[in-house]
């Protein structure tokens, strides 16, 4: 690889091993939250034993999320010295205001543990919708960011320079709304399906009683009513994003589906491969006029085909594949959400089968693959934008030829990270078994009905 190449490749593996990270710590909290609440109204310990339990994952992974954040940060400035000069003069208040987001996240989650027990039934319930505000406005902030890349209002470009720039109009750019509330969501819905796998695993196994039996019963059903609402507001905001990008990002959209040629009643193609060649996608599942009415609302919307831009500023064709893998499993976790609630309504049981289990269980996996396939997708189907239509990849990248050093040492620096996050996860849960929670808990509540005072 040349370094630009070179560069691509470490910014791409160092977003997409963050992400990871940024995602749990989105998606966390709220479920913190949520437990909270349900255990304040039912007045069943197994949710704030649940949203303990949580915490712990959330302290361990916002440390490490700390390191990978940084390591982000570094590369922007690193590999992409042109691109941060330009930022830094439009669109450098998210980056700031992101560090006051951590902090609220950072001080109730500090209130949270440390308080513990002491804290009221409010306190707590307060503390863990801070944490979920904070999480949600860093992630918020720093896709602002990444919108303002797709769409760069309000600066006037001379030359690739920005001239009388607007903040307001530059950070409420056209793609904030559904860019935001599309990452947020499915961050939701990401964390949720995989705290239900791991419910679902625990749920398998054979050597576990009944009292660690009706915790992950009650914590699958919860997560699965997160994951459940969270995936249809997803698919909401996914159809409001693709009206986004008819408008906005045409080629983007073509490249998705792949429409080489302007067309009336356009069919949304499903599967397949994108093929220069040939200008179709060869296999795929032709549905006659859905994709003019997703981006337009009319059956015989005219929708615009790659045939409509140059070629050099064609987005790579096998993001075809990366749209439909995202969109894909976004609908299979609607489909295992209705699935595991129809039968709970019909079987009138907290017991599911072990088959549907079992798919939950791999839901889990396909959540979060699904999440690093919207982010590529939604980077590499920008390309060669990292600016559209003002900066290219290639205009912004350092000139240096030491990238490769850099590559080696930070994606050895990942594997460790992984490695020692993994280690970590298991010797706590293992040293710190569910009975553990259960019994220091009910013990704290017995104490504080004698008291007369339910904490």
């Amino acid at each position: 690889m040349n370094h630009v190449e070179m560069a691509r490749a470490l910014f791409g593996i160092t977003l997409g091993y963050h992400i990871v990270y940024a995602t749990i710590g989105v998606g966390i909290p709220l479920l913190i939250f949520i437990a909270e609440i349900v255990a304040a109204r039912t007045k069943q310990q197994v949710y704030q034993v649940f949203a303990v339990r949580m915490v712990r994952i959330l302290l361990l992974l916002v440390g490490v999320g700390i390191v990978t954040g940084t390591t982000v940060a570094v590369m922007l400035s690193v590999l992409w010295p042109t691109f941060m000069r330009v930022v830094g003069q439009v669109i450098n208040v998210p980056f700031e205001m992101e560090i006051f987001a951590f902090m609220l996240e950072s001080l109730f989650l500090a209130i949270y543990v440390y308080g513990g027990k002491r804290l009221s039934v409010k306190t707590r319930i307060l503390s863990a919708l801070f944490m979920s505000i904070g999480s949600t406005a860093s992630a918020v902030l720093i896709t602002d960011v990444n919108s303002f890349m797709n769409t760069p209002t309000g600066v006037t470009w001379v030359n690739g320079s920005p001239t009388q720039i607007d903040l307001l109009r530059a950070f409420f750019n056209p793609a904030f709304p559904t860019e935001l509330a599309h990452v947020v969501v499915s961050a939701y819905m990401a964390v949720a399906f995989v705290m239900s796998a791991v419910a679902a695993k625990n749920l398998l196994k054979r050597d576990q009683t009944s009292e660690e039996r009706a915790y992950h019963r009650q914590t699958l059903s919860l997560t699965m009513a997160v994951g459940g609402v969270t995936s249809v507001l997803t698919a909401f905001i996914g159809d409001l994003s693709g009206k986004f990008l008819a408008k906005f990002q045409p080629e983007k959209l073509a490249a998705a589906e792949g429409l080489f040629h302007t067309t009336r009643n356009a069919p949304l193609v499903i599967g397949g491969i994108a093929s220069a060649a040939t200008q179709s996608v060869v296999g795929g599942i032709h549905v006659p006029d859905l994709l003019s009415w997703l981006a337009t609302e009319r059956l015989d919307g005219k929708v615009l085909g790659l045939d409509h831009f140059p070629q050099n500023t064609w987005p790579p064709l096998f993001v075809h594949l990366l749209f439909d893998t995202m969109v894909g499993i976004g609908s299979f976790c609607i489909a295992v959400a209705v699935t595991y609630w129809v039968y709970r309504f019909r079987a009138k049981t907290l017991d599911v089968p072990g088959w549907l289990l079992r798919v939950i269980f791999v839901t889990g996996f396909l959540a979060m693959i699904g999440i690093e396939a919207g982010w590529c997708f939604a980077e590499f189907a920008r390309q060669p934008w990292i600016i559209y239509g003002v900066m290219t990849v290639s205009q912004a990248v350092t000139p240096s030829a030491s990238v490769g050093i850099l590559f080696v040492g930070f994606v050895s620096l990942y594997g460790v990270l992984l490695i020692a996050t993994i280690w970590a996860l298991k010797r706590y849960f293992r040293n710190h078994p569910l009975s553990e929670y259960q019994v220091t808990y009910t013990t704290h509540v017995v104490k504080h009905e004698k008291e007369g005072n339910l904490a």
